[in-house]
């Protein structure tokens, strides 16, 4: 998914100046961002508050959005390089296209990971005839160095395995929870799940010390660490626990993320994760001029252009709040 936003401004990420190193209980709110005509997100990554957590740097939640008469999510060709996009949904069907020549259809609870590498452009459209609701979210991951310039791929993985406990199911979308695994690739030490929440569910989920950690809520009235997360926002947990408690008024549903503090520093500009200002100028001009990222074949439709540089240098510093 793309950052639409036509006003783009840089952010600077990474490095562990401002990584909690012990638990807290630190309330997101999101910004409202416009995706194209019918599609309205919240973005909780990047936050005034908050940059990263661990190497998920960019997270949307979008829905449920009734888009029975609506063309639903529209996303045009567009690029991206050093990050993974993870595309991850409750509710209706999302069409990937990518210029590796992908084309999938990605359905609820099925996991679409694009790695850009070094170079990517894809676009995401709700198929023609599609579910009367779109609820989900999307995501990024940055590239650590020594992987950031890898061939682009896309993995698309209809079956994920599941921890189960009394009130709790938990999907693994990346990473490790519990003893079980995602199939999907990782470059960092990371965990994404989708945790699925009876009414009445009081349980202690185990995780790992070393991650910094944070709960998006996607529906349902769920309390994390004793704090009720609303759907839509995001609670950061900060590091140093072993077991998170989770309790559900409602049925609900959340995503666990969390990793292993992200030491590089980086620059996020529109959609590119770079780690100078020259890198993000010759990803600009490469787009702008076709090179490089490859074309999206089979969508109706212009690629988006880049959105103009700020006049102030690009550069990258320690994670900032």
């Amino acid at each position: 998914m793309s950052n639409l936003d036509r006003q783009a401004v840089p952010r600077v990420c990474g490095g562990r100046g401002f990584v909690v190193a012990e638990p807290v209980r630190e309330l997101l709110s999101p910004r409202r961002v416009q995706l194209g005509e019918s599609t309205e997100v919240r973005r909780l990554l990047p936050n005034l508050g908050r940059r990263m957590v661990g190497a998920w740097a960019f997270v949307d939640h979008y829905g449920p959005d009734d888009i029975a008469d609506e063309p639903g999510m529209q996303v045009p060709p567009h690029p991206h390089m050093g990050l993974q996009t993870v595309s991850w949904l409750h509710q209706g069907e999302v069409l990937h296209r990518d210029s590796t020549g992908s084309l999938e259809t990605i359905r609820p609870r099925e996991l679409g990971l694009m790695t850009s590498g070094r170079a990517i452009s894809h676009s995401e459209e709700s198929p023609r005839s599609h579910a009367r609701f779109l609820h989900g979210a999307q995501l990024w991951v940055a590239l650590p160095d020594e992987h950031r310039h890898t061939d682009p791929r896309f993995e698309h993985h209809a079956e994920l395995p599941v921890v189960t406990a009394p009130g709790l199911k938990a999907t693994l979308i990346l990473g490790s929870l519990d003893g079980a695994t995602s199939p999907g690739t990782t470059f960092t030490p990371i965990v994404g799940a989708d945790l699925t929440l009876s009414r009445g569910a009081d349980l202690r989920l185990p995780v790992e010390p070393d991650f910094e950690y944070a709960v998006l809520a996607m529906s349902g009235e769920a309390h994390v660490d004793g704090v009720p997360v609303l759907p839509g926002s995001m609670l950061y947990l900060g590091c140093g626990r072993t077991e998170l408690p989770l309790r559900a008024e409602s049925d609900a549903s959340v995503m666990l993320l969390g990793g292993e503090p992200f030491e590089e520093e980086l620059i996020m500009f529109w959609n590119w994760i770079g780690r100078s200002q020259e890198e993000i100028v010759q990803a600009r001009r490469d787009w702008m001029e076709g090179s490089r990222f490859g074309e999206v074949k089979g969508y109706d439709g212009d690629p988006l252009p880049a959105p103009e540089l700020p006049p102030t240098p690009l550069k990258p510093r320690r994670r900032a709040r």
